[in-house]
């Protein structure tokens, strides 16, 4: 049981504490400066004691503690920037590679590490500096991104990060042909757990959903279309360019058409020089995947990660569909995904 410290014993151990922290190390005895250095040591420490004992008042114990709360949140976001993050798959469009509920470990360090782009627990987005990456992404490689935002927005309503495969890299040309994908006119064949249904129906309505505006590309057939590289120039015409303003008004320019000519940042232009490198993310689920067949580009910078492995694994909903609570989550947990690497 704690000893209880009457008011006349604080005073005192105050004192004591102030008196040992006057004392400077020239003043420790010693026989040499290895020994002095040994006494103060011991010193420090003697008074870390004394302040242990001492009692704090509820103000003070609130300080310290959220000096702690604070520290450690600064402490996960350094390290959520610079070398592994955690992510929770919220979506099916990579099953069966990974399932929805999957918790998985990012390697960050891959593609760049930045400074923190987001408080954890509160997910509000922060201005954020990215070091120059180790390696680009690859055709092949899982990615976790920022999303940009959907097709016909400059930048996302909120900060989002998803969950694709990089298909095809920067200066790449793809297209999909009857649901098979062929890059620089090369069969691409599905990933080891990738899928699609041999046979259905193509929604009329797709060619008004998928990127770019007016290009009359679906799901199932799509392209062929270049994946914009540096310094690529891309000629615009009155017939094409709203194909291209969303994605030369996410690289911070303006266009829009007088009724006679072109104007790129209010001045008449017929081709646009694109400022970074792209890539295109497909789920490997290819019939459920929103993916940049519907919102674009997706630039390397925003690239931040490509997934390790699964560290816990809680499906969401039963078979039915019916939303698991937290308890059936738990109970409900896929033990055999523990451990698995992802590729």
């Amino acid at each position: 049981m704690k000893k209880k410290i009457n008011s006349v014993n604080v005073k005192k151990l105050k004192e004591e504490i102030n008196n040992l922290e006057k004392m400077k190390f020239s003043e420790m005895e010693g026989e040499n400066f290895f020994a002095k250095l040994w006494k103060w040591y011991k010193h420090k420490n003697h008074i870390k004691k004394l302040k242990k004992e001492e009692p704090k008042s509820f103000q003070e114990q609130a300080v310290s503690w959220a000096k702690t709360i604070i520290g450690a949140i600064i402490v996960v976001m350094i390290l959520n920037g610079l070398l592994i993050a955690s992510f929770v798959v919220p979506t099916g469009s990579m099953e069966r590679t990974v399932m929805t509920g999957d918790f998985l470990f990012v390697n960050k360090f891959k593609y760049g590490p930045s400074t923190p782009q987001v408080v954890p627990f509160l997910n509000l987005p922060l201005p954020f500096y990215k070091f120059p990456a180790c390696n680009d992404p690859e055709k092949g490689d899982v990615i976790v991104f920022i999303f940009p935002g959907n097709r016909d927005e400059v930048k996302a309503k909120e900060f989002q990060y998803y969950l694709k495969r990089c298909v095809a890299t920067a200066g790449d040309t793809l297209q999909v042909i009857n649901k098979k994908l062929y890059v620089n006119g090369k069969f691409q064949p599905l990933p080891k757990y990738g899928k699609y249904e041999q046979f259905t129906r193509e929604s009329p309505y797709d060619k008004f959903r998928t990127f770019p505006v007016g290009a009359g590309y679906t799901a199932n057939n799509y392209g062929p279309i270049r994946i914009p590289q540096k310094e690529d120039k891309i000629r615009v015409t009155p017939d094409n360019w709203r194909q291209w303003e969303f994605f030369i008004k996410r690289e911070d320019h303006d266009i829009s058409f007088n009724g006679q000519s072109v104007l790129i940042d209010g001045k008449p232009d017929n081709q646009y020089t694109v400022e970074r490198n792209y890539c295109f993310g497909m789920g490997d689920n290819r019939d459920n995947s929103l993916d940049s067949r519907f919102f674009g580009f997706i630039p390397y910078e925003n690239v931040v990660g490509t997934p390790m492995i699964v560290y816990l694994s809680l499906p969401d909903r039963d078979e039915i569909g019916r939303p698991y609570s937290l308890f059936e989550r738990i109970l409900h947990m896929r033990v055999n995904r523990i451990g698995k690497i992802i590729k």
